[in-house]
């Protein structure tokens, strides 16, 4: 796969994740309606989009980390094989969202719900087979070194090592800034033109498709 398609790819997922009400616009919206202001639905947007990056970025952190001990046929599979399984337990428990959060939150508030939100639905897993770097040198270098237990690393390595990073940063930044774009959006036009409580089924609907991505997912990163 190429930068390129990758990076649409990674933006089409930013673009779902802002659809999806279970991801943040929904409890924006409800905010706004309590407050009977469209401020509030805007002041809302940025901290959901921080703690959605950040649940992301913890699973970056993850498999960088693992790309340094596992071989990538390895990730690929345990990878698959989770995508599989979550989108499983998505298809069979639609509704296990976390519930901790009332109406009355705080900008810290909104950041930890969303940050538990997108880790519930798997949103950073679906990236996996995205950021999965197979002919990447570093990781090939850091692997034979942890093999023949050196424990030497280039300064070449650590220049690619902060390339890749800046790489993984730049991508996650394209997801979220598009997921912002959608979300806020989609939040605007819901809290000025039709309300909140038509919104129950899709949430159910989009929750079932974003399962079955889920899987689809897992199963095309084993098979590909």
């Amino acid at each position: 796969m190429d930068a390129l398609t990758a990076l649409l790819l990674l933006a089409a997922l930013g673009a779902y994740h802002g659809i999806n009400p279970g991801m943040g616009w929904l409890f924006a919206v409800a905010l706004g309606l309590q407050e009977r202001s469209r401020s509030a639905v805007l002041r809302a947007l940025g901290p959901i989009a921080l703690g959605h990056a950040a649940s992301v970025t913890a699973i970056v952190l993850l498999l960088t980390t693992a790309e340094t001990f596992v071989s990538i046929d390895v990730l690929q599979m345990l990878g698959g094989v989770t995508l599989v399984a979550f989108g499983v337990y998505k298809l069979l428990a639609p509704f296990s969202h976390p519930r901790w959060v009332g109406m009355r939150v705080t900008g810290r508030d909104l950041v930890a719900w969303s940050f538990l939100m997108a880790s519930a639905h798997g949103a950073g897993l679906m990236l996996i087979p995205l950021l999965l770097r197979s002919s990447n040198p570093t990781v090939v270098a850091a692997q034979g070194e942890h093999a023949g237990h050196t424990g030497y690393v280039s300064q070449a390595g650590a220049t690619d090592t902060s390339a890749d990073w800046l790489g993984d940063l730049l991508r996650i930044g394209i997801h979220t800034a598009v997921m912002f774009a959608v979300m806020a959006l989609i939040a605007v036009v819901i809290y000025e033109k039709v309300g909140i409580a038509v919104l129950r089924k899709a949430w159910f609907n989009l929750d079932r498709v974003w399962a079955v991505a889920l899987m689809t997912a897992g199963v095309l990163t084993v098979a590909l």
